[in-house]
């Protein structure tokens, strides 16, 4: 709750979704900084969970959250094996 008063101090947008909840595809594309064609295809490889409700899929906010927070680890790892060379080569 400190954490949600000190972004709205800041005047940062913020939004309060249940951990329960189910996104649409273009929602789980927001939330997760992609395009829904890159987020529909990583709903191929099972790279996040969803489930069809009729023709849509949804995905649940929390796994979504999760995939996200994996995406950020795994790129900040490659960026940290990456760093030595480029100091090698000055950058």
């Amino acid at each position: 709750m400190v954490q949600i008063l000190d972004e709205i101090s800041r005047g940062t947008a913020v939004k309060i979704v249940p951990v329960h909840a189910e996104l649409t595809t273009q929602e789980a594309a927001d939330q997760l900084n992609a395009s829904r064609p890159t987020l529909i295809q990583g709903l191929g490889y099972g790279a996040i969970p969803f489930r069809k409700v009729g023709i849509n899929w949804r995905n649940p906010f929390a796994k979504a959250t999760a995939y996200k927070g994996k995406l950020e680890s795994d790129r900040t790892a490659a960026l940290g094996e990456l760093m030595p060379y480029g100091w090698e080569i000055g950058l």
